[in-house]
């Protein structure tokens, strides 16, 4: 769920301005990523709007979205108001989850897991708890594409991600920019092994990760 959204009121849907700005660049990569996919389920959805214009665009896969229970609202107004004015018929109203309870997933028919601007608002245990749900609910996991930013041996990419860092700290001193080294050694325990590692605007990260047969 990213860090800008605007709180729900009666008349407006909830609002994230960041994933306006990233939507589109997020989506020319997840067109290769997610080719062969039929099922995603994205873990954070946040606003939806990532959601409603991902299902849009990649209409041969199904899109269920998922948060903690105070994002649940908005989330569905924005799937049901405008994903009904676009016409999408492949995007499934939020579920509850939250990455350190047991999680309610059909997890026999997703095949791929997407998550923006997560990581680093969570604890270091629930990140580790994230990776641990994949392995345990998800059998038929295949991708996992997750976005944001990161840091490289425990250096920052730039001062900007410096000053969010530290203001993330300010609002809980237990999120963090996490380094892609320890997300790359989570993934690899649930088999998941990193294939790219793509520049994005605003100096984050896409990290896409397959399961590959030995």
């Amino acid at each position: 769920m990213p860090q800008d959204i605007q709180p729900q009121t009666t008349d407006v849907l909830p609002f994230s301005q960041a994933c306006e700005n990233n939507k589109a660049p997020i989506l020319a990569v997840l067109k290769t990523a997610f080719a062969n996919t039929k099922q995603v389920l994205e873990i954070g959805s946040g606003t939806g709007q990532h959601a409603v214009y991902f299902a849009a665009n990649l209409p041969q896969l199904f899109w269920q979205t998922s948060d903690q229970a105070q994002y649940l609202e908005g989330i569905s107004a924005r799937c049901l108001q405008q994903g009904h004015q676009l016409g999408v018929h492949n995007l499934g109203l939020p579920i509850t989850l939250d990455v350190s309870l047991p999680w309610p997933i059909n997890g026999p028919h997703i095949d791929a897991v997407f998550s923006a601007n997560t990581l680093h608002i969570m604890s270091k245990p629930k990140v580790e708890a994230f990776f641990n749900g994949l392995g345990e609910y998800l059998p038929r996991l295949n991708t996992l594409c997750l976005y944001g930013p990161f840091n490289y041996q425990g250096h920052f990419t730039s001062d900007s991600n410096r000053r969010f860092d530290d203001l993330l700290k300010q609002r809980d001193s237990e999120s963090g920019i996490r380094d892609v080294e320890w997300i790359v050694t989570l993934a690899q325990a649930q088999n998941l092994t990193l294939v790219e590692d793509i520049a994005m605007p605003a100096n984050n990260r896409l990290l896409h990760f397959k399961h590959l047969l030995a």
